[in-house]
Parts: C-alpha cells; sequence; structure tokens
C-alpha cells in the first residue's frame, strides 16, 4: 500500500503538476497538440536512453514551432510504451525487409550489453529502428489527430488568460500604449492620470 502512494506522490509531481503548469500558461492547443506528437513518436524510438537526446535535438531544430515541455513530458509518458513495442518494431522491421526471424534470448541481451554483439544482433536493432521509421508518421498523425480537440478543451478550461498570443487589447491596455507613446510619461503620477 505504501508503494501506491509513492507511484502517486511521483506521478502528482513528475506528470500531472508539470502538465497543469503547461494548460494554465494558455500555450495554443495546436502547438500543445504538435508537441504531443513529437514528443511521443520520438518516445518510442526503439534504443533506449536515447529519446531524450533525440528530444532535445528536435526542439532545438524546430525552435518555437513546439513547446519544449510538452515534448519533454510526452517523452517520459512514453516510456513504458516504448519499452512495450521494441519487439514489435523489431517484428515489423523483419517484416518490412523479408529479413530472418531473430531470436530474442538472454544470451544476445548479455552480449548487446558487454558490446560483444554479432552482425545478427546488429542487424535486429536495424530492424527495429526501420520497423519505428516506417511506423513513425502514422504514430505522430494519429497522436495529433487524438491530441489537438483534447488539448483544445484542456487549455480552454485550465488556462488563466485567452488562449491566442493576439488577443484584442483591453480599453486599459489601449489607454496605456497611447500615454507610453505621447511621450516622456517619466513620472508615475502623470502616468495614473493619463490611465484614469
Amino acid at each position: 500500500m505504501a508503494n501506491l502512494g509513492l507511484v502517486t506522490i511521483w506521478f502528482n509531481k513528475k506528470i500531472a503538476e508539470p502538465l497543469l503548469e503547461i494548460l494554465r500558461r494558455g500555450a495554443e492547443p495546436k502547438l500543445l497538440a504538435f508537441s504531443a506528437a513529437v514528443g511521443f513518436t520520438i518516445g518510442l524510438f526503439p534504443i533506449c536512453g536515447t529519446t531524450v537526446i533525440l528530444s532535445g535535438l528536435a526542439i532545438a531544430s524546430l525552435g518555437s514551432h513546439c513547446h519544449a515541455p510538452t515534448v519533454m513530458l510526452i517523452n517520459l509518458i512514453a516510456t513504458p510504451v516504448e519499452l512495450s513495442l521494441m519487439v514489435p518494431f523489431l517484428r515489423f522491421g523483419e517484416y518490412v525487409t523479408g529479413g530472418p526471424h531473430f531470436p530474442l534470448t538472454s544470451d544476445a541481451l548479455k552480449k548487446v550489453l558487454t558490446l560483444q554483439a554479432s552482425q545478427e544482433v546488429l542487424l535486429s536493432i536495424a530492424h527495429a529502428l526501420l520497423g519505428w521509421l516506417v511506423a513513425a508518421p502514422f504514430i505522430f498523425a494519429a497522436v495529433y489527430i487524438l491530441s489537438l480537440p483534447l488539448f483544445k478543451v484542456l487549455v480552454h478550461k485550465f488556462s488563466k488568460g485567452p488562449s491566442s498570443p493576439k488577443r484584442p487589447l483591453s480599453p486599459s491596455d489601449v489607454r496605456l500604449k497611447i500615454c507610453l507613446q505621447e511621450g516622456g510619461q517619466d513620472d508615475m503620477d502623470e502616468l495614473e492620470e493619463c490611465l484614469l
């Protein structure tokens, strides 16, 4: 029972609270859906330990076209799915190439971990990468299509402000802008009078 409490604390700290913070900041739902699709697709990359680096490279190359915290959070969420899809990616890659069926044994895993991998093991890794590469566009599209309506609802529900950075100016914002453009408003009293 204590383990369940630890899992709940970990889930709240690492998943729920960061997700709520992302939603409260009011990012665009399309940007969040795109970022979730990038993070999930890269998070399924079939070589353990490389997904964080690949996500960082994707964030660096996409720049403002993705939301970095969302990419990294969804990458973390994808980890258990990544582990469960390694063998299906391997088998799919073997199917695509028509290659031989690689027997998954503990001996093969030991050889990979001790860097004594044979050509068959390296070929199986290449098959898994090929399986992921062929499936990645479909995974990306599915995650984007499924998460876009979800993010639209969640951003609307949890956002503190409008989700668009091009929101209309309020009357007080317009007055402030006019006062500042009229120039020389160094004194706070003059600025207050202008706004009132």
